[in-house]
């Protein structure tokens, strides 16, 4: 039966054209499972649980080191003034992961994949080489993470990062395509600590609501620069490339895309939730008290004394389960990325016992990041501020290619977005253009 759907998925390939890892699912039989769920009339629950995971995985894990702290400064610097940022980070983060997705499930190819397919392999090139410059930096700053993390204990970087590369990289290359999802699925909901420090922290609530609903436009450069950061950290590019790959990978189609919806909603509001949490607990005690903080690994720290021991913990705990999903997820969506690029199949669910672009792609960026990481000593922040600057760089980008991609119906065909739709998206697009725009001031100078 196993050589039967490998020989059949072969054989739908050379006839459709279907790109190899776009039917990586059918060789193993994870794409019929799925199929069978949705088509099996079960009800709504089961047709849910059969494509959970592209949205909640890819919105989470943009609450990673370097969203923590972002949000930790946002709230620490800021106070609660704010705060509205998050919900419209939150609401361009579903409006851009439904139109990634909807992308991958009606072309059945990756963000790198369908820029060769219209704009040619140099195009497709380009696309992979600043997605890897960018990731590398984001990859590093998840590993730091879990060095601060495991510093929280005592643990030194050149155990705590070896040790948890090693474990990620057995999983995902070991693993199947639905064990490394549950995976990543149960290291996510730690995330859920953060609520709860953001409850301990006994913000004023009152301040919380109004300043999360009524935008108060920033009054210096350093809080544009703070809006800025706070939605490129949500709308990551990354967060963006995999959200598509991974929607193609679990063979997510047109048809079942109305479950896939609620999918991408529930992972971003989340993510908004958390985000806001930490930027409230910040808020109420470390900005409250005057505290400046550098990382999020600073803020764990200055937690101890303002909301005690138990605050601290969660916030350690959930800063290592956030770096543990990034660190798994960054190196996957740059592993759909080269592979993509390169025309080989990209796919969780390939065989891991002959080679593949993509597991190699995925070790090679782990064990180099692991190793920057665990050096004693080394500057790490020139290289994360510099990924940081690629990555609002290739934001706009991104986004644009999205609309563009997203509105041609010779790519997408009935997919095509619809008249408020592409409205919305190019708002949107606009006023993330003039934040990252701001951003760039800062960086030249206008700050001085």
């Amino acid at each position: 039966m196993h050589k039967a759907l490998k020989h059949a998925a072969r054989v739908r390939q050379k006839k459709v054209g279907v790109p190899p890892h776009a039917v990586a699912h059918h060789q193993r039989g994870i794409g019929l499972r799925f199929a069978s769920f949705i088509a099996s009339g079960r009800g709504a629950w089961i047709a849910f649980l059969a494509v959970l995971g592209p949205g909640l995985l890819a919105g989470l894990s943009d609450d990673d080191p370097a969203g923590i702290t972002t949000y930790s400064v946002l709230g620490a610097e800021f106070g609660y003034s704010l705060l509205w940022i998050i919900p419209v980070s939150t609401v361009m983060l579903v409006q851009f992961h439904l139109m990634a997705m909807r992308i991958g499930a009606t072309t059945g190819k990756g963000f790198v994949g369908i820029v060769r397919e219209k704009w040619g392999h140099r195009a497709g090139y380009v696309a992979v080489g600043g997605l890897l410059i960018a990731n590398f930096g984001t990859i590093c700053a998840e590993y730091a993470g879990i060095s601060a993390a495991g510093g929280l204990i005592g643990l030194p970087s050149w155990i705590s990062a070896p040790v948890a590369g090693l474990l990620i990289s057995l999983v995902v290359v070991l693993g199947s395509f639905h064990r490394v999802e549950q995976v990543l699925l149960v290291i996510s909901s730690t995330l859920a600590l953060y609520i709860v420090d953001g409850l301990l922290a006994e913000p004023d609530w009152e301040k919380v609501i109004h300043h999360s609903l009524i935008p108060h436009l920033p009054a210096s450069p350093a809080e544009w620069v703070a809006i800025a950061a706070a939605l490129g950290t949500t709308l990551a590019p990354w967060g963006l490339a995999f959200i598509q790959s991974y929607a193609v990978d679990k063979k997510i189609s047109l048809q079942n895309l109305r479950w896939a919806r609620v999918d991408v909603v529930i992972g971003s509001v989340l993510t908004g939730v958390i985000g806001l949490a930490i930027s409230v607990a910040c808020a109420a005690t470390l900005n409250k008290a005057g505290i400046h903080i550098v990382d999020a690994g600073d803020a764990a720290s200055a937690l101890k004394p303002l909301a005690g021991r138990f605050a601290t913990v969660l916030f350690g705990a959930g800063l290592l389960g956030a770096s543990l999903l990034a660190a798994a997820i960054v190196p996957i969506a740059t592993s759909y990325s080269i592979a993509e690029g390169a025309g080989e199949p990209a796919s969780l669910d390939l065989d891991s016992h002959h080679f593949q672009l993509f597991y190699t792609a995925f070790v090679v960026l782990t064990v180099a990041a692991v190793s920057v990481v665990s050096v004693p000593g080394l500057p790490l922040i020139p290289l994360i501020y510099a990924s940081q600057v690629v990555n609002a760089l290739l934001l706009p980008l991104h986004v644009i290619a999205l609309q563009l991609l997203a509105n041609d119906g010779s790519i997408v065909g009935e997919g095509r977005l619809g008249k408020w739709s592409r409205i919305g998206g190019w708002v949107s697009i606009s006023l993330i253009i003039a934040c990252v725009a701001a951003l760039v001031w800062s960086w030249l100078g206008g700050t001085g």
